[in-house]
């Protein structure tokens, strides 16, 4: 009898360490191995600190999570932006390296670079500006709609300040390269617009879109399908950051294969270095065109 009850015992004890042991999520496994990666690059931590502080932080909050017993799919969403965050930090530290390296390549060469930044920082003010001042107007009609009972469902309308078109694919969106920096696929504007986005995002959860990198033919194709993916994986790491869940965004990379301008011109260089946001049609917008 005596040996019996220790054998319950010993079963119950072994039983209760089971039920104490940690669920082991592989999102959570692979964002601590991509934090951990940053952590120990010397060029991100002397070079982006603050990325990789977000990055740490994200981290913590999904291993609170999963220490918490979270749901898998709460864990895995935090586990992914972690590893976005610590993407960030990495390619941060990447350009900021490249450009300590570029720094002393001549006078004249820095005033061009310097002129080049300068036109596309005035340029992204004046598209915040204009984005700002749309979004005052739409506020002001959508205001006006609701006191009438109007309710606005199309599409198009509603990201009409965003410069929204029809296309055989679906609504797109394009945000310009001013929001990168030459070569890099860091985030560096366009707060206002993302900000929008986010907003329709969650204010419509029905609605899903592919994010799309495109750029010019300038370098060989490998580095420039790379370069798409990583640009398309920002912006849908930034609005993932601002609360979109990621059920309503894909990414895809199609480099230099669909250029909307001659690659012979700077300027129609500049116009296929883009994002674009695809929105894909519900079955009742399907039905009304």
């Amino acid at each position: 009898m005596k040996t019996r009850t220790l054998s319950l015992i010993s079963l119950s004890t072994v039983l209760a360490a089971c039920s104490a042991a940690p669920v082991r999520n592989d999102a959570l496994d692979l964002a601590r191995a991509r934090v951990e990666a940053a952590r120990a690059d010397t060029r991100v931590t002397s070079l982006a600190p603050d990325e990789l502080g977000a990055a740490a932080s994200a981290l913590l909050a999904a291993e609170s999570a999963a220490k918490a017993r979270g749901k898998k799919d709460d864990v895995s969403h935090l586990a992914y932006l972690a590893m976005q965050r610590a993407a960030i930090a990495q390619e941060t530290a990447a350009g900021r390296s490249a450009q300590a390296i570029t720094a002393g390549a001549g006078a004249k060469r820095d005033q061009m670079r310097l002129a080049l930044r300068t036109a596309e920082a005035d340029a992204a003010k004046r598209e915040l500006a204009s984005a700002e001042q749309s979004n005052a107007s739409q506020a002001t009609a959508l205001a006006v709609a609701n006191e009438r009972g109007a309710k606005v469902d199309d599409l198009e309308a509603q990201l009409a300040d965003m410069n929204a078109r029809s296309t055989e694919r679906g609504v797109v969106i394009t945000l310009g390269d001013v929001l990168f920096d030459t070569g890099k696929a860091s985030l560096r504007g366009g707060g206002a617009k993302m900000s929008t986005l986010a907003d329709f995002f969650k204010n419509n959860p029905g609605r899903t879109a592919t994010i799309e990198g495109h750029t010019d033919s300038v370098g060989s194709a490998s580095l420039n399908y790379a370069l798409a993916e990583r640009r398309a994986n920002a912006v849908e790491g930034a609005l993932l950051g601002m609360g979109v869940p990621g059920r309503q965004l894909r990414t895809r990379s199609y480099g230099p294969d669909t250029p909307v301008a001659d690659n012979g011109t700077a300027a129609g260089r500049q116009m296929n270095r883009r994002v674009e946001i695809v929105f894909a049609p519900r079955s009742e917008d399907v039905g009304k065109r």
